[in-house]
């Protein structure tokens, strides 16, 4: 429905231009003749010359309504096309001859008050510059139409990578829900087996980001202070499930109602790698969870110790990062910064990504 309006209104303007640019070929040149000429001097020349623009637009128009888009755009036929606007610019000439004649009876020539200026040129054969202006018509009428079929294909080309865009945004957010809640259901099921306390305390934290995962989830944006207060709930979920001997440093300098709009969930695989792989076979680790907010520039910084992960841990299929990854790029294009890997004795895995907001 979009297309079809755009379409139309694009017409509309096209020939709203084409009607000025007539309209200043036909009307200027009538103004154009000296102070001391009679008016109707004036008007006498100008009718015996209107013929000329008159046949100019007839050949315009055939070919850019006819000839041009029939055997160039679509037939790709060079020979048909330039033996059919041979026809044409001698239907042009008859036309100029024509209307001259016609114009000769209408108007009768005045007599001339002395001999004219002098033409700096040379006089070349009859009708040359006539037959060279059409030709110049012509080639008008091939550029209009071919920057015209140009411009429609960069607008549906636009329009079809946006339509694309979106569709792979909505798959890995319908990607993104089961996913996330896979790794939380899991994490709640480990508890069962030696803390069923904890595990309806943490299905009761789960509760409050299901609203989030179901819901802010199905847009693109969500303000920032609605997904930091996801973020310290799945924190505080993840708490339930660590021992005392997890060392958990959480730092989130985020105004309480700071309202600027970020992409939802984009950094909640980062910390559930944290969790993952941060964390020993024996309970034991370090998670480091830094987030703030400078000059429209949100930072999200993550650093844990890292462990290899179990072969009995069905926590996830690794495919969170690579969500991370591809909504990144269709949301921030050349407006984010990620820079992940271990330190140099492997014992800690880090991963900072900054993001330059609008507003920025």
């Amino acid at each position: 429905m979009t297309t079809a309006l755009n379409e139309t209104k694009s017409k509309y303007r096209y020939w709203i231009l084409h009607l000025l640019c007539w309209s200043v070929i036909i009307v200027v040149p009538m103004f154009f003749h000296s102070s001391n000429e009679d008016w109707t001097m004036v008007l006498n020349r100008y009718v015996r010359w209107l013929g000329n623009p008159l046949a100019y637009m007839l050949v315009f128009y055939i070919n850019y309504v006819w000839l041009v888009p029939r055997f160039l755009l679509k037939k790709k036929d060079w020979k048909t096309f330039v033996l059919l606007n041979v026809f044409v610019i001698v239907a042009g000439l008859f036309a100029i001859d024509f209307f001259h004649g016609l114009s000769v009876h209408l108007v009768p020539e005045l007599p001339n008050n002395g001999p004219g200026p002098k033409r700096p040129y040379v006089r070349l054969p009859r009708y040359f510059w006539a037959v060279l202006t059409f030709i110049l018509i012509i080639a008008l009428a091939v550029a209009v139409r071919m920057i015209q079929r140009w411009q429609h294909i960069e607008e549906a080309r636009k329009e079809a990578e946006a339509a694309r865009a979106e569709a792979e945004l909505s798959n890995l957010r319908n990607q993104m829900n089961p996913h996330f809640l896979l790794n939380t259901l899991n994490n709640i099921y480990a508890l069962i087996a030696f803390d069923q306390e904890k595990a309806q305390m943490a299905v009761g934290e789960l509760s409050k980001l299901l609203r989030h995962v179901l819901y802010e989830n199905q847009q693109d944006f969500v303000p920032l202070y609605k997904e930091v207060d996801f973020m310290q709930n799945y924190i505080e979920l993840m708490k339930i499930r660590v021992t005392d001997s997890v060392k958990i440093d959480t730092n989130i300098d985020i105004q309480p109602n700071d309202s600027t709009p970020v992409a939802p969930l984009i950094f909640i695989s980062l910390i559930e790698n944290a969790f993952k792989h941060g964390i020993s076979p024996q309970g034991k680790g370090e998670i480091k969870i830094n987030l703030h907010q400078v000059n429209g520039d949100i930072t999200c910084e993550i650093c844990n110790t890292c462990y290899p992960k179990r072969d009995n841990d069905k926590s996830g299929s690794g495919i969170g990062l690579e969500q991370v990854s591809r909504r990144l790029e269709l949301l921030y294009p050349d407006r984010y910064v990620w820079e992940k890997g271990k330190t140099e004795d492997g014992s800690q895995y880090y991963s900072k990504i900054i993001i330059k907001t609008e507003e920025s």
